[in-house]
């Protein structure tokens, strides 16, 4: 029996799941799941001061727009999660509605994205991510390369940088 390259045989594992390309009309979705994500989730990881501050980045004018533009991403099921790759080499956004979670949809975007990247011919990809990501990236293989500190409208967070190497 042939054996798959492992990259192949995630992909398709990523592709098990019902995704579908982010389009240009999906903004309003984006944000949604985005809110939901945070209001539902973030609270005992976050104070109420930090998820309103985060929350308010869905809203602001131009915040989030750029990545939904030129980003390339992925919606799981109907409207579940969503993950956007921008530049080519970085996680940018990975949110899944509260109702959703620990279902397979992010691990699925993981996937999804690092399979993309690795046909784009990126080897490392990296990303930022919140403590409610970071469990998550962890499993699917990434690593924190450290904790830094930076503030959204004042308040104070700190996010964990985060890479995954892509094999061939």
């Amino acid at each position: 029996m042939r054996r798959r390259p492992r990259a192949l045989a995630v992909c398709t594992a990523a592709m098990a799941m019902a995704l579908r390309r982010i389009q240009s009309t999906d903004a309003a979705l984006l944000r949604e799941i985005y809110t939901d994500a945070i209001e539902n989730q973030a609270r005992g990881l976050y104070s109420e001061e930090q998820i309103q501050a985060w929350i308010s980045l869905a809203w602001l004018p131009g915040v989030l727009d750029r990545w939904f533009r030129e980003g390339d991403g992925w919606i799981s099921g109907e409207g579940a999660a969503f993950a956007v790759r921008q530049p080519e080499d970085r996680l940018a956004l990975l949110y899944s509605r509260a109702c959703a979670s620990r279902q397979g949809h992010g691990t699925a975007l993981v996937k999804r994205i690092e399979c993309d990247a690795h046909a784009d011919g990126v080897r490392q990809l990296h990303a930022e991510a919140s403590l409610l990501s970071r469990p998550l990236l962890e499993r699917c293989g990434w690593r924190c390369s450290r904790v830094e500190a930076f503030a959204v409208g004042g308040v104070p967070f700190e996010r964990h940088l985060m890479e995954r190497q892509l094999h061939n």
